[in-house]
């Protein structure tokens, strides 16, 4: 059979690819290694953060607008919860690269938010333990999706309405084939128009030819006990925050849902292949994470309930790749993310859907583009 798109893995991005194609209509093929939603790439771990003041770059904010306007039309269309509002609270100094880019990208795109004092924040959130020369800028809307969820939905829909997924079915490679590609699998092969590459830590291994400088690095979510006043610890009262803990250096976390409360140090892992990850978690490496919560947020500094580890596959600047494949303008790469990517990922499938129709792209892509690192 021919297929107009080809779409090889099938987490956060492909996932959401597969059903935007096929609600346009398409013959899609979906291909994942593996069988979604799973443990072994970078969209698992049961929650990620939403937020909209984006201290990366204010070039982000229109994107995640669109993606909670996609996030709910999913909600409505799988009838599945996959976001809970809790606001976000962004801390650290004042100059720091956290605080000052959310302020940034706020007050560029006019969004609702906050500026805290140590003393405000530890008033109106008593969970947060902040020093008295750090402040916060805290943002309404920010909250909880719930990954694995949102990706069964977007792969349910897209099979509802015709795409064929083929999981348990890894890809070896793909080449130009006439007008448009032959994706290998273990299976056998596949022929289409157009092929979407969204396998994250895989990219490298589909792309020889490119010399991506991508690493993929280890990560550690911890989920802890509450040690006290569990009280301050609920979604009504503990929003998701990120810390700015030293310069450049940061760690996140989520309110308790009923499983602990979870935390994560953005980046500062071990770079790996993604085969051959030490999936184990270590003492020393709990013993850190306890600490942080004892520093920063002392209540939630109980036992250890579980901890899982994931992958982030980073470009140099920790931006996105998002962008036509060198000389064949039939292939989209969709990833890496650099470990922030999955509250974009509903549209980011909508926008690989308009590149591979070869249509206009609404938004400002330039920051993504492949180019950047090939020099």
């Amino acid at each position: 059979m021919q297929y107009d798109v080809i779409v090889v893995g099938l987490g956060a991005m492909g996932s959401a690819a597969v059903y935007y194609l096929a609600a346009r209509g398409r013959r899609v093929l979906g291909l994942d290694r593996f069988q979604p939603p799973h443990t072994l790439g970078s969209s698992h771990g049961a929650t990620r953060i939403i937020r909209e003041a984006y201290f990366e770059h204010p070039v982000y904010v229109p994107l995640v607008q669109r993606a909670y306007e996609l996030w709910e039309d999913l909600e409505k269309a799988s009838g599945r919860k996959l976001f809970t509002q809790t606001g976000g609270l962004m801390i650290g100094p004042p100059a720091g690269v956290l605080v000052s880019g959310a302020r940034r990208s706020a007050q560029e795109h006019q969004l609702p938010h906050r500026l805290l004092s140590a003393a405000q924040l530890r008033e109106q959130f008593p969970a947060f333990n902040p020093t008295d020369d750090e402040v916060a800028v805290h943002e309404p809307r920010a909250g909880i999706l719930f990954p694995e969820r949102a990706i069964q939905a977007h792969l349910d829909l897209a099979a509802r309405i015709g795409a064929e997924l083929q999981f348990k079915n890894p890809v070896s490679k793909w080449e130009p084939y006439q007008q448009g590609v032959r994706v290998t699998t273990a299976s056998g092969s596949f022929t289409a128009s157009k092929l979407l590459l969204s396998v994250g830590p895989w990219l490298s291994s589909l792309t020889p030819g490119l010399r991506l400088p991508l690493v993929v690095e280890r990560q550690v979510l911890f989920w802890f006990d509450p040690k006290a006043q569990p009280e301050l610890l609920t979604p009504e009262r503990c929003p998701i925050f990120i810390w700015e803990n030293a310069p450049g250096r940061f760690f996140y976390g989520f309110p308790d849902l009923g499983e602990g409360v979870k935390i994560g140090v953005h980046h500062q892992g071990e770079a790996v292949q993604p085969d051959r990850v030490n999936r184990d978690v270590s003492s020393d490496e709990i013993e850190r994470g306890q600490k942080l919560l004892a520093c920063h947020l002392p209540s939630a500094a109980g036992s250890l309930r579980s901890a899982v580890v994931c992958l982030y596959t980073n470009t140099p600047d920790e931006h996105f790749l998002l962008d036509y494949y060198p000389a064949c303008p039939q292939v989209v790469i969709a990833s890496p993310c650099s470990g922030h990517g999955f509250k974009f990922s509903a549209a980011i499938g909508e926008i690989v859907t308009t590149m591979l129709m070869h249509e206009p792209v609404k938004f400002d892509l330039s920051l993504f583009k492949l180019s950047r690192l090939l020099r």
